[in-house]
């Protein structure tokens, strides 16, 4: 450990896209502070933010079906996907703030129009599908959502899925051309260019070993120069843990009581990618099935253009697969290393109430291509094996925590803030929709960490975002000009038909 320690006001713990957004939103309310950013890794979003790693949907509720849910009178209860929206719109709006503010260029390179599409099999599927498209296409968030039960029609949407089907089996799908493609590992690495142009220290390949409070209340961290294997100590008034599966470990060593009894249970994605570029190019959208009967929320099939590299791919999954790993990147055993008094038994219910995630995470990893490739048929009827390999994307934790309503050891599949009660830490856990809503997620930690500040900052936040403190529900007016607005900025205007 070298003597003495370095100073400063903000720490934050990886570099992905959620430390990329709390670092910019930061740098613009308050020019002053000193932001320090540190990365296991070479680079900046190279783990979750990867673009390999997640789905890049731009989830804005338009097409999961599992963000909308039947009730027992056969209503629609869209909650959820009402919040996931609004919360996509302030993303929305402040990369359009980047972009004409200059810090972001060529938006095209992190953002694309792509028509997302919601596509069912089966006579109670296709009622329910009819029964949400009139349910959401009523709300001003889902206004321009088509709706097609007509095979022809639909050859005209999904030609690659709807060509060589000859069941006669019911089949429909709903639209929407105002949903994106997002390049969530382009859009951190060019936010990280933009912030190390200013004076945001990001130090690559420097691990955060461990933490404590001082006690003046700030906090002192231990990081380790993975290069030369030099520790220094450095202190900071605030801390944010966005390590990705690696930030449970952190809050552990935090010691803060807002963290205990916290589990995390890993999954690994894995997508079929297309190596066929003419199959590529006869699909153009993101069409998102139904989960299985008693799959996890996490299994919903989906097949997706992607625009990765400046180049047109075309990836079907997920398929879940299973590593102890807490990052791609991590060790074997970061799952046992999880395990402490104040959450085996937490974690001990979770693993009994899960065993039909344990059995479907089974049944995954014994896939072979074969029966991957069935599950692809169900999409594409004459889907070759040759066209297809399979890629290993990210590794996600999903939380464990003890809920009043689930009891103890209760899975979620969200995202959670959990910070101390003086606001000096924070941490993100957690899984989907995740980058998506990373601004939302940020002003959250803002408002928690940072309540005396928040009233001088109002003014340039709601410059930034216009609708925030609003409820976009209640403003319809607002969401036809945030539509119009953001299309124009961040490009998507051509295609964007929808709101225009």
């Amino acid at each position: 450990m070298s003597n003495g320690e370095m100073k400063t006001d903000v720490i934050l713990i990886g570099a992905g896209i959620m430390s990329a957004t709390l670092a910019s939103l930061l740098k613009e309310v308050s020019p002053d502070w000193n932001v320090t950013v540190f990365e296991k890794l070479k680079g900046t979003g190279a783990e979750s933010s990867n673009e390999w790693n997640n789905a890049g949907t731009g989830h804005a509720a338009l097409c999961e079906l599992n963000y909308t849910k039947e009730l027992p009178d056969g209503s629609i209860d869209m909650s959820k996907a009402e919040t996931v929206n609004e919360q996509f719109q302030v993303s929305r709006q402040y990369w359009s703030y980047l972009v004409k503010s200059g810090q972001l260029k060529n938006p095209q390179e992190f953002i694309m129009p792509l028509p997302h599409m919601s596509l069912v099999f089966g006579e109670d599927n296709v009622r329910f599908l009819k029964n949400r498209f009139e349910t959401m296409s009523k709300h001003p968030l889902f206004k321009g959502m088509q709706f097609s039960d007509d095979p022809e029609k639909l050859k005209n949407w999904i030609p690659l899925i709807m060509k060589d089907r000859t069941s006669t089996e019911p089949v429909a799908a709903t639209k929407m051309d105002s949903g994106t493609d997002v390049n969530f590992g382009s859009l951190t690495r060019k936010m990280f260019d933009h912030l190390e142009n200013t004076d945001v220290k990001v130090n690559y390949q420097h691990s955060v070993e461990g933490l404590n409070r001082a006690e003046d209340g700030t906090w002192n961290v231990k990081v380790k120069n993975l290069a030369t294997g030099q520790e220094v100590l450095h202190n900071a008034k605030f801390v944010f843990i966005g390590g990705g599966g690696g930030s449970l470990h952190l809050l552990q060593k935090s010691g803060i009581p807002e963290g205990r009894g916290f589990g995390g249970f890993p999954v690994s994605g894995q997508f079929m990618v297309c190596k066929n570029q003419e199959v590529v190019d006869q699909h153009e959208a993101k069409v998102y099935g139904k989960a299985p009967v008693g799959a996890p929320p996490m299994s919903v099939p989906h097949l997706d253009t992607r625009y990765i590299g400046n180049k047109k791919t075309l990836l079907f999954g997920p398929f879940a697969g299973f590593s102890p790993r807490f990052l791609k990147e991590g060790s074997l055993m970061d799952l046992i290393n999880s395990v402490k008094p104040n959450n085996v038994l937490t974690m001990l219910s979770a693993g009994a109430k899960q065993m039909s995630l344990t059995k479907y995470l089974i049944q995954q990893v014994l896939l072979s291509k074969e029966q991957r490739m069935e599950a692809i048929r169900e999409f594409i009827p004459d889907a070759k094996s040759e066209d297809w390999e399979l890629v290993t994307a990210g590794q996600r934790v999903q939380v464990i925590k003890d809920t009043d309503e689930g009891g103890r050891g209760t899975l979620q599949f969200g995202t959670e803030v959990v910070n101390s009660a003086d606001g000096s830490i924070a941490a993100l856990l957690g899984a989907s929709p995740g980058a998506s809503t990373a601004v939302h997620v940020m002003l959250d930690v803002m408002n928690r960490c940072f309540p005396q500040h928040m009233k001088d900052w109002e003014p340039k936040i709601k410059e930034m975002i216009p609708s925030y403190g609003l409820s976009l529900v209640e403003h319809p007016d607002l969401i036809d000009e945030i539509h119009k607005s953001t299309a124009e900025a961040l490009g998507l205007s051509d295609k964007e038909t929808v709101n225009n």
